[in-house]
């Protein structure tokens, strides 16, 4: 029992901390010693070091954000509603945060672009699953194939992108103006019923 709390409280750890100061600047220690774990049980959970921990850690990122995009795409009938939705939520997390709480997939993402690492495998895995979440909701409102592919696209694009926007201004209107073009921009492509 021990066991499975330790590997989950190194994973949680880790994801926080690439989460604030990106996969470069977290050491194996540091996830040892805030996951208050010993090096050697990181090691064991995890033989393949920093890498493994960090894949482990943007699966467990991108999973909650997975799970708030869910929640909020099921908050409404209305795709343009439940973006926007997704958007002010993602503004208010990161405002309450102090601008620190990105994230984990984006940081880890933008550190190791141009390499084929289990690293950027994983944060592509969950930016596709995050589109497939957002595709699911506009396929299902009537939205044609191809249109809510590249809409679905576009949203987590521009949520992403705006997130790091609000976080360097220090502001949430960045991701409070994606949420109110996003939704404006989902309405102009929604089926007449």
């Amino acid at each position: 029992m021990q066991t499975a709390g330790t590997r989950e409280r190194i994973v949680v750890t880790a994801a926080r901390l690439i989460q604030r100061q990106g996969y470069v600047g977290t050491g194996i220690k540091q996830i040892a010693t805030e996951a208050e774990a010993t090096l050697g049980s990181v090691y064991h959970f995890f033989p393949g070091g920093k890498e493994a921990v960090a894949v482990a850690a943007i699966g467990h990122g991108g999973a909650e954000f997975a799970a708030l995009l869910r929640e909020s795409l099921e908050s409404t009938e209305d795709p343009a509603e439940a973006v926007a939705h997704c958007a002010d939520h993602l503004a208010r997390a990161l405002r309450a945060s102090g601008w620190t709480d990105g994230c984990p997939v984006t940081a880890a993402a933008l550190e190791t672009l141009g390499t084929d690492t289990g690293v950027q495998r994983a944060c592509a895995e969950a930016l596709r699953d995050w589109e497939r979440l957002v595709y699911e909701k506009l396929a299902g409102a009537g939205f044609a194939a191809e249109d809510a592919r590249d809409l679905a696209t576009t949203v987590i694009a521009t949520l992403e992108g705006a997130e790091v926007t609000s976080q360097v201004r220090r502001s949430d209107e960045p991701l409070r103006a994606a949420g109110r073009h996003l939704a404006r921009l989902l309405r102009s492509y929604a089926p007449t019923r």
